[in-house]
Parts: structure tokens; sequence; C-alpha cells
């Protein structure tokens, strides 16, 4: 199955993603916020980052636009609660594979990653 990196900096949501993703198979690696996503990436290989875009440090966007330029061809896929935040995920669409929008029920979340894995 796939290393995913995810991160997340509220510790439900990134417990969830991470224990869902973990019983679907997959090895997963937990960050806080995008500075700490970053080292994670720095240390390891990965086949998708989901990343919250609101977070302290680094936000999502951030994060995907330095992924993009440094770890090209890692699939992104941003999570957001924030519609306005999604909105401006949207202008960087060419970045990133798609927007999970909070709240997301299980099968959304594993429909999403799938889709995600399969277009790398």
């Amino acid at each position: 199955m796939a290393r995913i990196l995810v991160a997340e900096d509220e510790a439900t949501v990134r417990e969830f993603v991470a224990r869902a993703l973990g019983l679907a198979g997959h090895h997963v690696t937990t960050a806080v916020d995008g500075g700490e996503a970053l080292e994670a990436l720095d240390k390891a290989a990965y086949d998708l980052l989901l990343t919250d875009i609101v977070m302290p440090v680094m936000d999502g966007i951030a994060l995907a636009l330095r992924v993009a330029r440094d770890y090209p061809g890692l699939p992104v896929l941003l999570m957001s609660g924030y519609p306005k935040e999604r909105q401006r995920a949207h202008n960087i669409d060419v970045l990133v594979h798609d927007v999970l929008a909070k709240p997301f029920t299980l099968d959304e979340l594993q429909k999403a990653v799938a889709k995600a894995l399969a277009r790398r």
C-alpha cells in the first residue's frame, strides 16, 4: 500500500485520518503543521501528502507550493472546513489533486485518497 503523510493541526482529525488510512493498509506518518511535514518529507519518500489548509507555522497552501517545487510529482490532497479556504485552494488547482471538504465521512476520505493515488 501507499506511504501517506498527513499534516493536520487538529488532533482528533489527525488521529481519525491516520487510523482510517492505517486500517486500509497504508503506512501513515503524521505532522502537526506544515513545518513538521517538510521535515518528514526531507527524511522519507511518500506517495501522497494529505494536508489541512489552515494550520499554524505553515498553512497547507504554502506547503503545497513548496512540495510542487521541491518534490515534483508528489500528489497533494487538501482538506478544509472553510469554504473561503477551499476557494483559495482552487486557485492552485494545477498543484493539488483535490480539496476534501470537512467534515467528511470515512468513505469520502477513502475514495479521495484512492483517486489521488491512482493518478500518480
